[in-house]
């Protein structure tokens, strides 16, 4: 029975989008991360709780399936904050996240940084 469960979880992992502008946050890596870790023998793989496996994966399915979405669909397309898909979708990207944590350093911590780095390159000089 194991077996079926480990296939069904593959082919779920095989049908789920990998976002790219998510490095080390994306659902769809970690989903692949988690299912290879818990089954860890493949198809041999002995399962502790199969009812919870079970549940997880209908989870998981009706999220794929965007059940909840064309179940309780939406008037519009934006979020409280008036920002659409698409621009959500730019703000939550990994890269600008990282602009919008080096913009909201103090300036003390700027210079640090930049005075560290010049004192490693330096010292890589000598």
């Amino acid at each position: 029975m194991s077996a079926s469960r480990y296939r069904r979880f593959l082919k779920l992992c095989e049908e789920w989008p990998l976002d790219e502008t998510k490095r080390g946050r994306d659902l769809g890596a970690y989903l692949r991360q988690r299912v290879a870790q818990v089954f860890r023998e493949g198809e041999n793989t002995q399962i502790a709780e199969p009812e919870t496996c079970d549940q997880m994966y209908e989870s998981l399915a009706r999220l794929h399936s965007n059940y909840y979405k064309l179940k309780y669909p939406r008037p519009k397309d934006t979020c409280f904050s008036g920002l659409t898909v698409e621009e959500c979708r730019i703000v939550l990207a990994t890269d600008t996240l990282e602009e919008f944590k080096e913009m909201n350093k103090g300036l003390w911590k700027k210079l640090q940084e930049k005075l560290a780095s010049k004192s490693l390159d330096d010292k890589t000089k000598e």
